[in-house]
């Protein structure tokens, strides 16, 4: 039975119902409960890790419960709160801790490393922050559609060292987006403390950094975090705005159970003690016989049979199993294209910028709900000027300049999905992308496969050499992304494949990462329809056919090896990929069984280079067909330098004359 004390949290009750004031309590009861029982589990070996919140509970419970069962939630590992407030059967709850099928992951992620659109959670990843730039898309959806509703994210004080945090706080500002950013300061980032990551003495003062309205609450005060949230949410509903709220409480236990607390000063755990949240706000409602003991004895009975309810359902789950062809269907979200044809037959002879800008602009006119955002895109159209008027005809709503953060704005692209929209964002230069690496490699390409949501985010990659723009300006990063399963990567060639299969890229609802060789841009031309039509993303081409030897490649060496071979008078097959993933594996095979000789054609550098994935899937399975060495002509392995002369040597192009002779010399 409770012992009654007087409460340490002083209470505002204000104008909240009795009814108001017991849910709450009972919102914080629930999740104290489940997570004493799991550290019990834990203990016997029946969850494998835990991440407690307790002592925090009144943040996740009282920002939930202000908030529209609509709106939707970023939390975090420590925010149980959330999802139980929300109403989540337990015995889901139990079986994705389990790692269970019936969970929301299928066993493929841990914790509360989920989403779910019928709760209007998006969970966490493990990296610290990229939940933010989410919630931001989300936000803007809200903008965009005229929908008063704000979107809530959550850090702990940690994740605002993170660069995301930055990005995302920035970018909400500048745009006003409504988001409330919740920071749960809990004074210590795993074992570190404050005092050591950042110097500002509250997370609150950075809001003035970002021109964005700023709260400090005692985030161990339900009533003050629930009238607080409410306030807030009101007011950015009817006034778009975001704002950042500081939470100051404490993690009673380590930051997750093996690492313990032996670091924490006995005073300071002592003082933090006699502010638990539940204990105090429980002594408060006692006092003003708004509760009694038998109500808690008889609420803590009552959940205590849920929680086993739950528990005895999971427990029953087998482990949970699958086939290989299971986890491949999953990793992209189901679809199945229709090819449009042109409708009318007209066509215009197009530069392969022109082809780019047509499709862009004419997938803009078909997809209402597409935005497009980018460094400089707007007014100033791009420093390719591929958006060019863009902004007068679709308006500065779904044309956007960005600031320079690649990576929150790629997670404001995924938001905008999870709302309906279509997002496109373009790398100003296709080496920039290492500043949104995290976004799409976590993030976007992992989405469907841990909980089945979509991405519909078509990511513009201007990229390649050849144009003495040095390190910075001329890689060719490719290779990065055909080796993270969730994304498409598509590399087209020539004016009308480019319009075809950008088009194609936006009526595919996944992730897809589409590079323009930046050489191709101005100094190629081919009739191209004027109407709205899409080519098959997978699917290869043979652009030249040949019985001597069959070049492989894609892009810019499309047009090495045509000048080549003609140069030559070489009876070369030239296969152009156009995609690499998903890979067009009956192309390859049956111009290797063809020829019997393969020189596979990049401007990446040799070494890690998409050639080799080839060279290798061609020598384990088909080597019986091959009369000579898969040859690899590509760049060198060093980065691509900036004078003319050196960038020349640097090239493949050259070298692929000599590789042909050694090869039908063979």
């Amino acid at each position: 039975m409770p012992t009654t004390t007087k409460s340490t949290i002083k209470y505002k009750k204000g104008k909240l119902s009795k009814g108001t004031l017991l849910n709450l309590y009972e919102r914080m009861l629930k999740p104290r409960m489940i997570e004493e029982k799991m550290l019990i589990l834990l203990r016997s070996g029946k969850i494998s890790k835990w991440f407690s919140g307790i002592g925090q509970e009144a943040i996740a419970v009282g920002a939930t419960a202000a908030l529209m069962p609509d709106e939707m939630i970023f939390p975090m590992h420590r925010n149980l709160g959330v999802f139980t407030t929300r109403d989540i059967p337990l015995e889901r709850l139990f079986c994705q801790w389990q790692g269970k099928k019936p969970g929301f992951t299928k066993g493929r992620d841990r914790s509360f490393h989920f989403g779910t659109k019928e709760y209007n959670i998006v969970g966490m990843i493990s990296h610290l922050g990229p939940q933010l730039s989410l919630a931001g898309g989300v936000g803007m959806a809200h903008t965009l559609s005229g929908e008063k509703r704000v979107a809530v994210a959550f850090s702990g004080e940690g994740g605002t060292s993170e660069g995301e945090f930055h990005e995302a706080l920035n970018v909400a500002a500048v745009w006003q987006l409504p988001v409330i950013f919740i920071v749960e300061n809990n004074g210590y980032g795993l074992s570190t403390p404050t005092s050591e990551q950042f110097r500002c003495e509250n997370i609150a003062d950075k809001g003035i950094g970002y021109g964005m309205r700023s709260v400090k609450i005692d985030g161990n005060n339900i009533l003050e975090v629930y009238q607080t949230i409410s306030k807030l949410a009101a007011e950015l509903r009817e006034n778009p705005e975001p704002v950042l709220v500081e939470c100051k409480t404490f993690r009673m236990r380590g930051h997750e159970e093996a690492s313990g607390t032996k670091y924490v000063p006995k005073e300071l755990m002592d003082y933090w003690g006699e502010r638990d949240p539940l204990k105090n706000f429980e002594n408060f409602l006692i006092e003003k016989k708004i509760l009694t003991e038998a109500h808690i004895e008889t609420l803590r009975a009552e959940i205590k049979a849920e929680i086993e309810a739950g528990l005895a359902v999971a427990f029953e789950e087998p482990t949970v199993s699958s086939t290989v062809e299971q986890e491949l269907a999953d990793v992209y979200a189901p679809y199945e294209p229709v090819l449009i044809q042109p409708s009318s037959g007209k066509e215009s002879e197009k530069r392969f910028i022109d082809a780019i800008s047509d499709g862009l602009r004419q997938a803009m006119q078909k997809h209402d709900r597409l935005v497009l955002m980018g460094q400089d895109i707007a007014e100033y159209g791009g420093v390719f000027k591929i958006t060019n008027g863009f902004v007068e005809e679709f308006g500065k709503g779904r044309v956007r300049n960005t600031p320079i953060c690649e990576s929150a704005i790629v997670g404001i692209g995924l938001g905008l999905s999870l709302k309906g929209y279509k997002a496109m964002v373009e790398m100003q230069f296709a080496d920039f992308v290492t500043c949104g690496f995290n976004q799409i490699v976590n993030n976007l390409a992992k989405l469907h496969y841990r909980w089945g949501e979509n991405a519909d985010v078509v990511v513009r990659m201007p990229t390649g050499g050849g144009l003495g723009a040095g390190p910075f300006h001329s890689q060719s990063n490719e290779a990065w992304f055909t080796h993270t399963p969730g994304l498409k990567v598509v590399y087209p060639s020539n004016p009308y494949d480019a319009k075809g299969l950008l088009l194609a890229s936006f009526e595919d609802p996944n992730p897809i990462m589409f590079f323009e060789h930046k050489g191709l841009y101005r100094s190629i031309n081919a009739p191209v329809p004027d109407d709205y039509y899409t080519l098959e993303i997978g699917k290869a081409n043979v652009v030249k056919e040949g019985n001597t030897l069959s070049i492989i490649t894609y892009g810019m060496g499309v047009h090495w090896a045509q000048a080549a071979v003609e140069e030559m008078g070489v009876d070369a097959e030239i296969l152009d990929l156009r995609t690499l993933l998903p890979l067009d594996y009956d192309a390859i095979a049956a111009t290797v069984k063809k020829t019997g000789k393969v020189i596979l054609l990049h401007e990446d550098t040799t070494t890690g280079g998409f050639g080799g994935e080839i060279s290798a899937y061609i020598a384990e399975h088909y080597f019986e067909y091959l009369d000579g060495p898969v040859i690899r002509v590509a760049s060198e392995d060093t980065p691509i330098p900036f004078a003319s002369s050196l960038e020349k040597d640097f090239l493949p192009q050259n070298r692929l004359r000599e590789q042909i002779k050694k090869l039908m010399d063979y």
